[in-house]
Formats: C-alpha cells, structure tokens, sequence
C-alpha cells in the first residue's frame, strides 16, 4: 500500500522513501524589508521631480474686467462697473535672485501678480516683460538665494523617453501651493500644428514639444522636466475638443525659452528677427505630383537681409541652418531660433541647382504708422456660417478682410478675403477679437491668416 506524503506549510517537505521519513528542509525567500519597499519607491521620475519642485511656483493673478449693468440698474440708470478677476497658472525660477519664467497668456492684463513657493511663501512679483509670439513671460520677485530650475537641452531629447510635468492645476479647487506631478513620454519634437477651430484647436503651434503627460488648466507656465531631472520645456497649452487633457500637450523647448528670457532681461522686450522673405501662399502641393519640398519666395523686401544675400523671388529655401525646410510652418520654426546678428547659411534651390547663401539676420522693422491708423485701414466682419460658406473657408470662427488698404497690404501682407484666426498666441472668433487684440500693447505681431484654403503667418511690428 502506498503511503501518501504531506508537505508542510512552512515549505519542509517529507521525502516518502520506502516508509522513511527523511525530512528536507528548502530555501525560503526571506520576507522583503520595508528598507527594501522603501528603496524600490524611489525611482529616476521621483528624483527628478524631487530636483525640480521646489523651484516650481504658483502664479497668482489679478485683473480687473468691466461688467455691463443688469436691465435692474440701467433702468435706474446704472452704467457698466468693473470687478476683479483671479487668474491663476505656474512658473519656475530660472535665477537665484528671483527670476522666474512662465506663459504670456498667465500674466497678460494682470493689474497684481504675486507668486507662491511649494511652502506657501508668497511674493509680489514685477513683470520684466513677455512676448505674445512665443507665450513666454519673465517675472521678477523680491528675494535671493532662491532655488533653481535646472534647465536642460531641448535639441537632444528623444521621443518616447519620460517626460514629466509639474504645476499646480486646479489650485484655487485644490487650495493647496505644493505642485502635483504628472508623467507620460516626449511624443513627438519639432510639432508644427496650425489647428482648426472647426476641429476643436486652439490655435497654432510652431516648434513645439508634444507629451502626452497630462497638462491642466493651472499647468500653464510650468517645467516640462526630463528623467534627468531637468527642464526641457515650458508647458503651454493642450489640443483638445473637450477643454480636458486627451493626451495631446504641447510645451514650449526650453533653448527657445532661454533665450527669449534672456532678452526680455537685457532689453525688455524680444527682438524679432527678420530676413525679408515673403513666402508664396498656397500648397506647395501640384496636381498629380507628390508634394513639393521647401518654401517658394513670393517677393523680397528692398534692402532687407536677403536681398543683400543674393536671395530672389522664385527661389525655394530648402535648409536654414542644420533645420531642413518642408513647408512654411518649418520656416516659421527657424525664425523662431535665429537671433538678431546671427549669420545664417540658407541653401535655395534656383534653377534646378542648390545655391547656398549667407545671410545676416536683422530686427523686424516697423510699420510706419500708429496701431490704431493701420486698424482704420482695414475692415473687418465676424466670420459667419454664410461667409464660411460662400467663400469655402475652412475656419469655422475668425475676423474675416472685407478690405484692407493698398500701403497695409504691401507691409503687413493682408489681402480681401483673408481670415485671421489667430494674433500672436491669442484665438480669434470675432471681428472684436482682432481688433482687441492688434490693440494690446506694442512690438512684434505674428498673424495667422487664412487664405484660399491655406494657412500661413504673417508678421510686423507696431509703434
């Protein structure tokens, strides 16, 4: 009879050998510490993040907003009033003596800002200047010996590599000044995205870095940090239809931003650079041929840069720099790199034969003439469903060009027809929205206009 053979719980187990009982004791694995828990917590994201906290802030807003009276006061003759509107978004100190970096659209009409550390410390800030072409703002507080962000190289980064962004979303909801984390990948660089509003955008992106780490109202302004533990970007905004994140986030590339920064610091505002290429409107896109590579050059401003390069009309820039040149948005890209004194390579190809030509980049020149008189020279309507569809424009929203002045159209590049979609970083659904917004302040403009199905920028500066 065969005798059946127990094995212990505690893993000893009974060796059944003719009747014997020898027992054989096996290796058990000892329980783990909580040194060992511990230590398997901490991972490069944790140390990244725990790197760069403490330089992140919460950028507090005020502004002040008119409201019209209600039917009750006008009919006791109540006229408009004007209340104060928090704002709220992120930053991160980029200097020991309190500079700090955030978006444009964070601090834009602000009448207060103030800026709160991870411990709740708060500050009142001055704002040293932004530029609206890039959504970028430099901040200055009162302070020193300040922590610092890190900041890394945006031109080395890798996609699918770990991408973390820190900020405070919600804050006001959250009421709470310690920044939260978010994680996801690079998905993609060098993102040149002129989104629709009838598909749901909010507006163009030109350059940027796109993550797929969830970025949230009050993310705004804050590092996009890399696994290293430093700041490869400056979270700017999402595509989204619903308003929520979906996984499409894009954040501004930190050399961009460093410079921008340094030149709001230097001179208080950014010096645009300019070459006086016009480029043609349209698809470089030909009736049954795959599409053109490059930017085809409409016309060359009189004694701009690339004329005095030997650059001409009909040719088509293919390179600028190390940046290969696809389409308009490519170019608009590299303008956004060059720095005013720079000397650039650009190769052309003319004829069938690449042409490689030196050109010294310049500051954007003026348009001669106050804001407010090129605005009286152009008309402009609220983009309607009618239009849309009589002139097959794609926009669903915009400020559409009834008319626009002979000397405006050959400076700033408006013509009949076009629809502007977009000023600097700010989306335009009105004939108001335009008007609003070539209004704000003075400096560079870079205009998103459609024309002819296409989209393409145009830009100037203003006195």
């Amino acid at each position: 009879m065969k005798r059946l053979c127990a094995v212990s719980i505690v893993a000893i187990i009974i060796a059944c050998n003719g009747g014997s009982s020898n027992a054989q004791q096996v290796s058990v694995a000892q329980p783990t510490s909580n040194a060992q828990v511990d230590a398997s917590r901490r991972t490069a994201i944790t140390s990244a993040v725990a790197r760069v906290a403490p330089s992140v802030v919460t950028v507090q807003t005020e502004a002040v907003q008119r409201v019209p009276a209600d039917m009750l006061e006008q009919f006791f003759g109540g006229q408009s009033a004007e209340r104060p509107v928090a704002g709220l978004g992120s930053g991160f100190i980029i200097r020991k003596d309190g500079v700090i970096l955030t978006n444009a659209h964070v601090v834009r009409g602000a009448t207060s800002i103030s800026v709160a550390l991870r411990d709740g410390t708060t500050y009142a800030a001055k704002l040293i200047g932004l530029d609206d072409v890039n959504d970028l703002a430099v901040l200055k507080v009162d302070a020193s010996n300040m922590p610092v962000a890190p900041l890394g190289n945006s031109s080395s980064l890798i996609v699918g590599e770990w991408a973390i962004a820190i900020g405070n979303p919600y804050g006001f909801v959250l009421a709470n000044t310690e920044p939260s984390v978010t994680v996801g990948v690079v998905s993609g660089v060098g993102r040149n995205l002129l989104a629709s509003p009838s598909d749901g955008g909010n507006g163009a992106y030109v350059d940027m870095i796109q993550t797929d780490a969830a970025i949230n109202p009050g993310n705004s302004g804050g590092p996009l940090v890399d696994a290293a533990g430093e700041v490869i970007g400056v979270n700017s905004s999402i595509y989204s239809p619903s308003g929520g994140s979906v996984g499409l986030g894009f954040a501004i590339p930190i050399n961009r931003a460093s410079r921008v920064a340094d030149d709001l610091l230097s001179h208080g505002k950014v010096r645009r650079p300019w070459i006086g290429v016009k480029p043609s409107v349209g698809s470089n896109r030909t009736l049954g041929k795959a599409p053109a590579i490059g930017v085809n050059i409409a016309a060359i401003t009189a004694g701009s840069p690339a004329a005095k390069a030997g650059i001409r009309a009909g040719d088509v820039i293919i390179r600028a720099a190390a940046r290969p040149i696809r389409n308009a948005y490519d170019w608009e890209a590299e303008l956004l790199e060059l720095r005013v004194g720079d000397t650039v390579p650009i190769v052309v190809k003319r004829d069938g034969t690449d042409v490689t030509l030196s050109v010294r980049v310049a500051d954007l020149p003026e348009v001669d003439a106050p804001r407010v008189t090129v605005l009286h020279e152009i008309e402009l309507t609220t983009l309607t469903p009618a239009i849309r569809s009589e002139r097959n424009i794609r926009s669903a929203v915009g400020a559409y060009v009834q008319n626009v002045s002979p000397r405006v159209q050959a400076q700033v590049g408006l013509a009949p027809g076009d629809v502007i979609v977009q000023v600097n970083s700010t989306r335009i659904t009105s004939a108001e929205d335009a008007a609003q917004a070539l209004n704000s302040g003075r400096g560079a403009v870079v205009m998103y206009v459609e024309r002819n199905g296409q989209y393409y920028t145009t830009e100037f500066v203003t006195q």
